[in-house]
């Protein structure tokens, strides 16, 4: 069963269509493999961006979404991303923007088609870690906007990823979870009572 890519909101998708068809826009973008590109640009693979900022074992949080972020590919590989942003008038165009992760988020969604298993994609900032993942969601009905990873969905956590967690390995969400959050955990700070009063 092919990976399931929710279909992006269609304002969303036309202003990216339009940035692309600025060369103000790709001019002025910090892109250069985007503005080097030979050949026809064409934005696909259309991943809702979802935030997590609160991690606990207790409970997931639901994440909220921040954008849409399209892969833009010229030839037979992608050279840049565009992201889009929700605003009082809809969705617009925020960025276009290349580096490790376009190329991560490429491979790590191939890696999914290859699973054969069906899984919603999307894509899953953890701030507080500096981590981005594909979220590879249970739920493949909804439209990718709504929800919180379940403990049986997979992430795939995108390089570079923090220290001492592996990329493009696929984790539970329940495996994954308790690293997390020893992470994002901060120690307590020790006071006088934990180090113990002076003698008097």
């Amino acid at each position: 069963m092919p990976l399931h890519v929710p279909p992006a909101p269609a304002p969303a998708l036309r202003s990216v269509l339009a940035a692309l068809g600025s060369p103000t826009a790709v001019r002025e973008a910090r892109t250069p493999s985007l503005r080097a590109a030979q050949g026809p640009t064409t934005p696909e693979l259309p991943l809702p961006v979802h935030v997590w900022d609160r991690i606990s074992e207790q409970g997931l949080s639901a994440t909220r979404l921040a954008g849409w972020r399209f892969l833009i590919r010229c030839g037979d590989r992608a050279v840049a991303a565009a992201d889009t942003m929700l605003t009082p008038d809809g969705w617009t165009f925020s960025h276009f923007f290349e580096g490790p992760y376009v190329a991560s988020t490429e491979r790590a969604l191939q890696q999914a088609e290859a699973l054969q298993l069906p899984y919603q994609a999307r894509l899953l900032s953890v701030p507080g870690l500096y981590m981005l993942t594909l979220w590879l969601h249970g739920d493949t009905s909804g439209d990718g906007t709504e929800g919180h990873p379940a403990a049986t969905d997979l992430l795939v956590p995108l390089a570079p990823a923090p220290p001492g967690i592996p990329a493009h390995r696929p984790f539970r969400v329940a495996e994954l979870l308790p690293v997390l959050t020893q992470r994002v955990t901060p120690l307590p700070l020790l006071g006088p009572t934990a180090l113990g009063s002076p003698a008097a």
